[in-house]
């Protein structure tokens, strides 16, 4: 069974946008991943066209607040902001949470910061995808 992973940050337009893409990429077998935003804004095109640079599938992303998900039950919730930490109020069914804080790359006015954004995000999420497995192994 898939574990269900969420993916939080202030305004899913670019961060939890592209962590729940390279999820999916890297981890789609053993995870059932979204993503969702504290205060949700429209999906920055910066962030679509550094994931498509990559090679990342991109379909089905779109911004969504945490109302669209919270009858859902997710095992992991992993906020990627400070801002969102603070401003993430579990619901019932969301298990366990914990906290990356990744700059915003919209706080730029150019396209370099998402393609950083997707590297380093790129880099963390498959250390978890392998110590995921790693874990689930040992089991």
């Amino acid at each position: 069974m898939k574990r269900q992973i969420l993916f939080v940050c202030s305004g899913n337009s670019a961060r939890s946008l592209i962590a729940e893409a390279l999820l999916r990429n890297y981890g789609g077998e053993f995870f059932e991943v979204s993503s969702a935003g504290t205060d949700p804004t429209p999906v920055d095109v910066r962030a679509i066209k550094a994931l498509q640079r990559f090679g990342i599938p991109i379909k089905g992303l779109y911004s969504k607040s945490l109302q669209e998900v919270a009858d859902r039950d997710f095992d992991l919730v992993i906020t990627l902001c400070d801002k969102s930490h603070n401003e993430y109020v579990p619901a019932a069914g969301h298990g366990k949470l914990i906290s990356w804080n990744f700059e915003d790359p919209a706080s730029r006015h150019c396209f370099k910061p998402f393609y950083t954004t997707v590297l380093e995000l790129s880099t963390r999420i498959k250390l978890f995808v392998l110590v995921y497995n790693k874990a689930a192994k040992a089991a």
